[in-house]
Order: C-alpha cells, then sequence, then structure tokens
C-alpha cells in the first residue's frame, strides 16, 4: 500500500515522503498511530508543498544558526559551579548547561544538537566548545569558574 509518512519512522523513511509498505502495517500500524495517510492524489499535493517548506525552514534555521555561532565566536560566556580544592567538578558541565549560558550570557539561541562536545567538563579552565551544523562549522570558548 502506498502511504505518506507524517514524521519519521525508523526503517521506512522521512516525514512527507511517499513510501510503499505491506497493507497490514500500513492499516494495522502506520495508519491508526497518525504516522501516515494514504496516498491520495490531494495527499500527494499536500506533501509536496510541506517538504518544500521544510527544505525552507531548514535552510532559514542552518542561516540563523552560522549567525548565532559567528556572534558566540567573539561572546565570553562563564559558568560557575561548585568544584573541590583541586578543580574538579563536583557535577559535570554538559550540552544543555553550555545551551543555557550561551543563551542567557550571549543572548544567542543554540540548539543542543549543534553542540558537539565529545564528552562532559569535568574540571576548572577555559575550553573550546565545537559546533557544527549541516555545512556551517565553528567554535566558541567558555570558562568553567568555582562557585
Amino acid at each position: 500500500m502506498k502511504v505518506i509518512l507524517m514524521r519519521d519512522v525508523k526503517g521506512i523513511g522521512r516525514a512527507h515522503a511517499e513510501v510503499m509498505t505491506a497493507d497490514g502495517y500500513a492499516l494495522n500500524y502506520l495508519i491508526p498511530k497518525k504516522f501516515a495517510i494514504p496516498a491520495t492524489p490531494t495527499a500527494m499535493k499536500e506533501a509536496e508543498l510541506r517538504r518544500k517548506q521544510s527544505v525552507d525552514r531548514s535552510l532559514v534555521d542552518a542561516a540563523l544558526v552560522a549567525q548565532n555561532i559567528a556572534s558566540l565566536a567573539e561572546a565570553r560566556i562563564v559558568i560557575k559551579v561548585k568544584a573541590n580544592e583541586k578543580g574538579h567538578l563536583y557535577d559535570a558541565v554538559g550540552i544543555p548547561e553550555i545551551s543555557v549560558a550561551a543563551k542567557e550570557q550571549a543572548h544567542v539561541d543554540l540548539p543542543g544538537d549543534v553542540i558537539k562536545l565529545e564528552r562532559p567538563i569535568k574540571e576548572l579552565g577555559t575550553f573550546d566548545i565545537p559546533v557544527a551544523s549541516a555545512d556551517t562549522f565553528g567554535k566558541f570558548s567558555i570558562t568553567i569558574e568555582a562557585e
């Protein structure tokens, strides 16, 4: 049965894609859970329109993220956390904390999936944080200080 996916379905396809699935799978799982709709001519036209809107939105989002990355390169972000005498943190600083600090201190809304931190930071000091979105790459510095 030919259906149009309403969201990404692992192993089947991306949102707004027209896919061919087994009749039982489409009728008993995809359509009742609102993961897909039958591929009628009207639905196919709407899916094409949504696909174009999705591409346009992703281009705008990529441009905005590139602008944010450039503005972060010049910003100074400081995160204050509890640490012991040796400079080790009691709680690691991860992607969510970095994203919140960038928003509060540099006024830059940076999604968490753009920050490419290998592992959480567990020491005091200054660190370069790599960021990447689509074709845009960059980095910015954060300073971890003791409270």
